[in-house]
């Protein structure tokens, strides 16, 4: 009978939509895997930032990284996505825990802000886009700014991606 009572209520909404349900935690490795796959649909991400516009500054490794954490979880909790220029395209490759603990931030990021600072950059909010945030201190940042600043659109498009993708906030990964 209990069972019959929540499987009602999910189905009217009662508890969010389905895929809400099934989210899983916001910035956990499932969460960054579904990121990555979300990053390779966004045109503005893989063409904005492919080539010398963005993806080919990596070093010479062919790769560059992005960690990312909730401040509310601590460092310990950063996930990572990988991208890499292929054929003029900027392409995730990876993403999940992460793999390469010493980043270049000549070329790679790392970013973080609070739940309630990432929920207002994956709602796209006034004052939460990637400008507003990086001069308001919302997203905490290192690797190079310059760069990032000659990206702005696409990396306002990313932030708003980062909210696409659901998770519950409730713990930490």
């Amino acid at each position: 009978m209990q069972r019959n009572l929540i499987s009602a209520l999910a189905a009217l909404g009662f508890f969010g939509s389905a895929s809400a349900l099934q989210a899983g935690t916001f910035m956990d490795a499932d969460w960054a895997a579904k990121m990555c796959d979300a990053w390779n649909k966004n045109a503005e991400l893989t063409e904005g930032l492919g080539g010398d516009n963005w993806a080919a500054n990596d070093a010479g490794r062919g790769y560059k990284t992005i960690h990312l954490y909730r401040e509310n979880c601590g460092e310990s909790s950063k996930v990572e996505l990988q991208i890499s220029d292929k054929n003029g395209k900027a392409i995730c490759v990876y993403g999940g825990a992460v793999k390469h603990s010493s980043p270049n931030y000549d070329v790679d990021y790392l970013m973080y802000a609070t739940d309630e600072d990432w929920t207002c950059m994956g709602e796209g909010s006034f004052g939460c886009g990637a400008m507003g945030a990086m001069m308001t201190g919302k997203l905490h940042f290192k690797g190079p700014k310059t760069e990032a600043m000659g990206v702005m659109g696409p990396f306002n498009a990313f932030l708003v991606a980062t909210g696409k993708i659901g998770g519950s906030k409730a713990s930490c990964p």
